[in-house]
């Protein structure tokens, strides 16, 4: 049994990329920690980094690979006692290659990391903490999500299950007068470790293939910004590179008003 009294941020994804800063911008905000992802002296990195700044906070790594399905039960077994008030699931990864030629054991473990993983932990939060003041659940999507990319077809199709099921348990928590709210962000090109393991690479020139992107600081400082928002939506625009705050951005049928309303 956990005696702290403090609430808990958990990132599933932290070692690096927009995992690693967002938990820097949480502890930035005071929030104590529980950090997740399979790299355990990324994580240990990471611990000692923000209590450098922050000695106060109390965070806990756990290192484990969430693309194997009974560590994602075990994992929420370990830490569901805490008083979580924010869960991020942000760990995931992307493939670029088509369909005919794709690997077929990679993109399994891309669905039961981006996929299986998200919606088991998610399902889990939401049955415990659903009723608890000031919670959040922030899923990590991407502008993939909303629109499909050329040779990230098998990719874009997870992320627009990320988004549909993230919008729809928006819909569902507020119609069921829940006080828990649950928001999708969906950054577009990131400059992180995504475009090596997407592409199979161990170096992977951002700058000589986008224009534009953002860095992992900015996507972080944008999920604060839905964070700190009523809106359901955070999401990068792919033809100017701005974040918008939208409403859920999908047709919902139990909302007979849903099209008169949403923000396009």
């Amino acid at each position: 049994m956990v005696h702290n009294t403090e609430k808990y941020t958990v990132i599933t994804g932290a070692s690096s990329g927009i995992g690693y800063e967002t938990a820097k911008a949480f502890a930035g905000r005071g929030s104590n920690l529980i950090l997740v992802a399979r790299r355990k002296d990324r994580l240990e990195a990471l611990n000692q980094e923000i209590l450098s700044c922050y000695p106060a906070l109390n965070i806990i790594i756990k290192a484990t690979d969430l693309s194997i399905s009974d560590n994602v039960f075990r994992l929420y077994e370990e830490i569901k006692e805490y008083p979580l008030q924010t869960w991020i699931n942000n760990a995931g990864f992307g493939n670029y290659d088509t369909v005919s030629h794709q690997d077929l054991n990679k993109i399994r473990q891309m669905l039961h990391l981006n996929v299986e993983a998200l919606t088991v932990l998610s399902s889990l939060f939401v049955r415990d903490f659903k009723d608890v003041e000031g919670t959040q659940l922030i899923n990590i999507s991407s502008a993939g999500g909303y629109t499909i990319v050329p040779t990230a077809i098998t990719y874009c199709a997870a992320k627009f299950y990320v988004s549909t099921f993230t919008e729809g348990l928006a819909w569902e928590l507020k119609e069921n007068g829940c006080k828990m709210q649950a928001k999708v962000l969906a950054p577009a090109a990131t400059k992180t470790e995504f475009g090596k393991v997407a592409n199979n690479v161990t170096e992977y020139d951002y700058d000589k293939t986008f224009g534009t992107y953002h860095t992992s600081a900015q996507v972080a400082e944008f999920l604060l910004k839905l964070y700190d928002s009523d809106k359901a939506v955070g999401v990068v625009n792919r033809e100017n590179f701005i974040f918008e705050l939208k409403e859920p951005q999908f047709d919902y049928a139990g909302n007979s008003n849903h099209n008169q309303n949403i923000e396009k």
